[in-house]
């Protein structure tokens, strides 16, 4: 099936990017959390500012080594305005710096508001717009179509949030048993990738959030995540505890698919851009490895 035509010319749907930059660099993405305690230990003000100096050490610390950039969003809106100006900078600055973004921003609602949302992260000429996003689904997988539809028409995409390793998501997502709420997700996914070209090579532009810290719920809720033909967001490598032998166990087939999610433990070797980017090289040399 062709892809929509209304994607800006020169610009390859999102999960072929991902993919290029992947095999180009690694799969490692650098979360952007601007923590209060964080910027504290870099010796920056817990304001627009602070912000903005963190934001442009780490982009100008991993900008030729990750493949994405993942900025949480909630760090930045705690700021108001200022906070979501300094995002935009960053999302501009990334671009620039041929660097991917991917807005953390869990958004999911319905009809005209989960619209409004569309526009704002993956809308052509929207300033907030960053080349994904990811989105909750449990208002219905279906209560999405509006962001899906905005990431095909302008060549972005979307991670949707189908197995957390935070100990609450399981009273929701591992409910269902051989037809939980997690696998209704993933396949789901599948299935939107399915509608357009490059899927079956697994360039698919829907992508899923998979925890690297699952453990084993992915083979008891029976997940081919293999087999859903997009990329698989994978937090929580590095402090929460995860190790790129963990992620080579926990997906198994589908860890050529894996991009690898570290935030606390690159920033760690901040303030200065060189020391971000040395965390991130040694993360990035056990992903390869």
């Amino acid at each position: 099936m062709p892809e929509p035509t209304g994607r800006p010319a020169g610009r390859a749907p999102f999960g072929e990017r991902l993919v290029a930059a992947m095999a180009a660099r690694g799969p490692l993405c650098v979360g952007v959390d601007p923590h209060p305690s964080l910027l504290a230990a870099w010796g920056l003000t817990d304001d627009a500012e602070g912000l903005r100096r963190f934001s442009a050490a780490v982009l100008e610390g991993v900008a030729d080594v990750a493949a994405a950039l993942k900025p949480q969003v909630a760090l930045y809106e705690r700021h108001g305005s200022a906070g979501i100006a300094a995002l935009e900078e960053l999302l501009a600055a990334s671009a620039d710096a041929g660097l991917l973004t991917i807005a953390d921003a869990k958004r999911g609602d319905i009809g005209s508001t989960m619209a409004a949302y569309a526009q704002a992260w993956l809308g052509e000429g929207s300033p907030l717009a960053a080349d994904a996003v990811t989105l909750s689904p449990y208002l219905g997988f279906e209560s999405l179509r509006p962001a899906l539809e905005t990431a095909a028409e302008t060549g972005r995409g979307v991670f949707v949030l189908a197995l957390t390793s935070n100990p609450e998501g399981a009273s929701v997502q591992h409910v269902g048993g051989d037809s939980s709420v997690a696998r209704r997700v993933v396949d789901a996914a599948a299935a939107e990738n399915g509608r357009y070209a490059g899927a079956q090579r697994g360039h698919g532009s829907v992508g899923l959030v998979v925890g690297a810290t699952v453990g084993d719920a992915i083979g008891r809720l029976g997940l081919d995540l293999a087999a859903m033909g997009g990329p698989i967001l994978a937090p929580g490598l590095g402090a929460q505890g995860a190790t790129p032998a963990v992620l080579r166990e926990t997906f198994g087939p589908a860890y050529p698919r894996v991009l690898g999610t570290s935030s606390r433990d690159i920033l760690a070797g901040g303030p200065e851009p060189r020391g971000v980017r040395a965390r991130a090289e040694r993360t990035l040399e056990g992903l390869r490895a």
